[in-house]
């Protein structure tokens, strides 16, 4: 097909040229003119050519605008680190922070001893005799109960008369018999009273002082311990 255009296009040339039978002599350059001329029609009206043109530049054009393809990124190897969280022991610092091994370390008492004397199983404390004359208050068990009396000697340690006022410090006691739950201390009119306690502790001689608790009738003691708890602080304290 394109062999036939271009003929075509020749003899049309020609015929132009020529006329009605008349011959034109035409220069060299005139010649070269009229064939650039024939070539570019030519190349205008060839579907091939067109086509080919339109395909190249399609590709080239594909080829410029596609985006490169990102590399994907590394992924993160976690194991180390999910590794290290799990074998970290959990370290409960209350745990480890150290108890106070006496009452006057829990209270920061400094220049006074206080030392357990052991317990009493009562009825009703103090035991009110002939002699008794100067107490101010006693108490008594409910039915069914006994009242349990935690002796305490307090004693100066520098051996000069010391003021001590247990209520100064808002310490709650309690008190758990054979590893049982606690119990408060009850709150008496005592004077002698651990939790209210006021007076003076010097080199005359020990103090005693107590917390007492109920419990049922009939109980055999084998362990005592007081439990000490403040706004900040607790303590405990195994007795026996």
């Amino acid at each position: 097909m394109k062999k036939i255009k271009f003929l075509l296009c020749g003899l049309g040339i020609a015929c132009i040229v020529t006329g009605c039978g008349r011959t034109v002599e035409l220069t060299e350059e005139e010649n070269e003119i009229i064939t650039e001329y024939a070539v570019g029609l030519l190349l205008k009206y060839d579907k091939y050519y067109n086509n080919h043109l339109v395909e190249l530049t399609e590709e080239t054009d594909t080829a410029e605008t596609q985006p490169e393809e990102e590399e994907p990124l590394p992924e993160e190897n976690n194991d180390t680190e999910e590794t290290e969280v799990a074998d970290t022991p959990v370290v409960d610092v209350a745990e480890e922070e150290p108890q106070a091994s006496s009452i006057e370390e829990f209270y920061g008492i400094e220049g006074i001893g206080f030392q357990y004397s052991g317990y009493e199983l009562q009825n009703e404390y103090p035991q009110v005799t002939e002699d008794s004359t100067e107490l101010a208050f006693a108490m008594e068990a409910t039915s069914g109960m006994k009242l349990l009396v935690l002796k305490f000697q307090v004693v100066s340690l520098n051996g000069v008369d010391t003021e001590l006022n247990m209520m100064n410090y808002g310490t709650k006691v309690r008190v758990s018999v054979n590893g049982e739950s606690p119990k408060s201390a009850l709150s008496t009119m005592l004077l002698n009273d651990l939790q209210t306690y006021k007076g003076i502790i010097g080199p005359a001689g020990p103090v005693e002082l107590a917390a007492v608790v109920e419990v049922p009738d009939g109980t055999n003691v084998e362990s005592l311990s007081i439990i000490l708890r403040n706004d900040t602080d607790k303590a405990t304290l195994v007795l026996q």
